[in-house]
């Protein structure tokens, strides 16, 4: 069993950046694949980042490559999520998931663990 607990959200003005983390319990975690996922409002829960087990391989959503950046520190049982060049659209509940499996996913579906979420705005 691994559980996940997001924070680091809140409010930006867009341009500016926050840095979200995501702390995970369980010795397995440095085994899996991690991902951030988010969901505005009245939408789906949408794809942003994912990083493999070592933090090699990372992926990223179109909307978010080149201003947002996934990274893990294993010895802390953490990934981040550095976020820049905010734009309002980026507005969302941002989740972290953990898949059992060496390498992350672009599919909510193969994640198996997630935490509860953290809610960024950014303001124009």
């Amino acid at each position: 069993q691994v559980q996940l607990v997001e924070s680091g959200g809140g409010l930006v003005q867009a341009g500016g950046s926050l840095r979200l983390s995501c702390a995970a319990s369980g010795r397995t975690f440095s085994n899996y694949g991690m991902g951030w996922f988010r969901q505005a409002p009245g939408k789906d829960r949408v794809f942003v980042a994912a990083i493999n087990w070592s933090g090699i391989n990372t992926y990223y959503a179109d909307s978010v490559k080149g201003r947002f950046t996934i990274s893990r520190d294993n010895a802390k049982n953490t990934v981040f999520l550095q976020m820049s060049s905010l734009k309002p659209e980026d507005t969302a509940v941002y989740y972290c998931a953990c898949r059992r499996y060496y390498s992350g996913s672009y599919y909510s579906t193969e994640y198996d663990y997630w935490g509860q979420g953290t809610k960024v705005t950014v303001s124009s």
